[in-house]
């Protein structure tokens, strides 16, 4: 049995590390799919890590930031994204 790797990354500086979370808003309510393209222009995830400068959110938080900020990455099939701590727009709960 293959055991998975674990994939630690540290953003440095004002950086930090999110998760978008899964959009489910794939199809409207009448049944015609929404492209990508036409969805609203935010994004929802969650902070996996921070660099040593950010003060305003910590690992575990939920973020609103906009969907076409920072730098998208993939790792172990799961896609993330690293950006500046002023893109975020906010914060949930």
């Amino acid at each position: 049995m293959a055991v998975k790797e674990q994939t630690t990354f540290k953003p440095l500086r004002d950086r930090i590390f999110v998760e978008y979370l899964e959009d489910d808003t794939e199809k409207s309510a009448g049944g015609i799919y929404i492209p990508e393209t036409a969805k609203e222009k935010s994004q929802k995830g969650t902070v996996r890590a921070v660099g040593p400068d950010v003060t305003l959110v910590k690992v575990g938080d939920s973020i609103l930031c906009e969907r076409y900020g920072g730098s998208k990455i993939k790792l172990d099939d799961v896609e993330y994204v690293v950006m500046k701590e002023e893109e975020v727009l906010g914060t949930f709960g």
